[in-house]
């Protein structure tokens, strides 16, 4: 049984008093994308696994409890450790409540698959930002050999598994976690073409072989799976969130605040580092400390022959979609004009008629493209947060802001960044949690 519980979340709200510069030191967190499928990796084995740096945040102690939900033995043994016991699985069908809160739970598939041969899913909770394709979850079981019947819920079983090659019609991360756990105890050799290769996927793939996996190609969009009979358990500390520290970038570049981030992993940041200094941000780095000096006159860089430049996402390591809504406030800083694209997720950009009204001067050309001028005086507001990213982005702008915002759905926040208001308060920032 799991030891953890994930209850209703009173209706909370975020009041911020923006305009001021913060100070200090913060930590980052470990990847929230990282332990969700190293947490379902560990059905894999049944031997005990015990995990650090695990997030302690909404999506993460609904995965537990999902996990918990299937027969495991799972608890939090320390503020951010959790030890999984998948010895005995009593159960492949999950809990249609739990799944509804988190896309995530979709990756529970792969694992009880190898595992069990059956798993019963029903269809994923997760963000409001567009499509999310399954199909290529689907179409990498149905190449390893699982029969797949889609109804009110996705039923897959196989009477054995075999080692294929397959190439993704999308570099999906999920997907490429799916059949990568899939294939660590499928025979033969299966070849995963077109595979997302995102830090959180390479620490999946990093654990995984710490278990006993065999596994080439970490790193790159191929990957080679030698399917083993049997996974033991092990120790793993979740690496840190990239996504955080690039949002803590942008935090302090609008704040003009002078912030260190402790706990980063350098090679992580390429893509983000260079978008953040094409919008006029620069940063120190020394060892695993990431420093953004303090009142920083933040310049978009046009290109060349003074055109206006363009800020996409795409997928690794191109920059991060999940840092798009983080760059358009830190655009909404910045002099000069950028095209953001997101290429994505056809509902990301919706949030800025919020940034609109607080006086940012964006104008949102499609789904997809919106052009940002500034540097704009932005004022507070009234918000809800409609998402974990946007969420964030509304925050950074509330503390850059003139007077006092007021964010609503701060649940969404709360799924994808730990106690990030108390972490911001030690900042300086004046921020507090009150019940709607």
């Amino acid at each position: 049984m799991a030891q953890t519980a994930v209850t209703d979340v009173l209706a909370e709200s975020f009041v911020i008093e923006g305009g001021r510069p913060l100070s200090g030191r913060v930590t980052a967190a470990g990847n929230k994308n990282g332990a969700l499928p190293i947490l379902a990796a560990c059905l894999l084995t049944s031997e005990p696994v015990v995990l650090h740096n695990v997030p302690r945040i909404r999506d993460v102690e609904t995965m537990v409890a999902l996990i918990g939900q299937l027969g495991a033995e799972v608890e939090w043994t320390g503020e951010n450790e959790v030890r999984v016991n998948a010895a005995e699985l009593s159960s492949h069908e999950l809990d249609p409540e739990l799944a509804s809160r988190i896309r995530a739970s979709f990756l529970l598939a792969g694992p009880l698959l190898a595992r069990r041969g059956r798993a019963s899913v029903p269809p994923p909770g997760g963000d409001v930002i567009g499509r999310r394709r399954l199909d290529p979850h689907i179409h990498a079981f149905a190449e390893l050999g699982a029969e797949v019947e889609i109804g009110e819920r996705y039923e897959l079983r196989t009477d054995g598994l075999r080692g294929k090659h397959i190439f993704l019609d999308e570099a999906s991360v999920m997907a490429t976690e799916n059949a990568v756990m899939a294939a660590s105890l499928t025979p033969g050799e299966t070849v995963i073409g077109n595979a997302a290769c995102e830090p959180h996927i390479q620490d999946l793939c990093r654990f995984l072989v710490s278990l006993g996996a065999q596994i080439e190609g970490i790193e790159s969009n191929v990957l080679r799976v030698s399917g083993v009979e049997t996974l033991g358990g092990g120790e793993w500390r979740i690496g840190p969130e990239h996504i955080e520290v690039g949002s803590f970038i942008g935090l302090a570049a609008v704040t003009g605040s002078d912030v260190t981030i402790d706990g980063v992993e350098p090679k992580d940041l390429g893509s983000i580092l260079l978008t953040f200094e094409r919008l006029g941000v620069r940063v120190e780095i020394d060892g695993s400390a990431l420093r953004v000096p303090p009142g920083q006159e933040l310049v978009v860089t046009d290109d060349l022959g003074g055109q206006i430049p363009k800020v996409e996402d795409g997928p690794w390591p191109a920059f991060p979609a999940d840092l798009t809504s983080i760059a358009v406030i830190v655009a909404t800083q910045a002099r000069g004009t950028v095209l953001i694209f997101e290429k994505m997720f056809e509902s990301r950009l919706f949030f800025v008629d919020k940034l609109v009204s607080m006086g940012a001067r964006i104008i949102l050309c499609d789904p997809h493209r919106a052009v940002v001028t500034g540097p704009a005086r932005l004022y507070g507001q009234q918000m809800s947060s409609p998402d974990i990213r946007a969420g964030m982005a509304m925050l950074l702008a509330a503390l850059c802001a003139e007077g006092t915002s007021t964010i609503g759905n701060i649940g969404e926040i709360d799924r994808g960044y730990e106690r990030i208001d108390e972490r911001l308060r030690s900042l300086g920032a004046r921020i507090e949690r009150i019940e709607s």
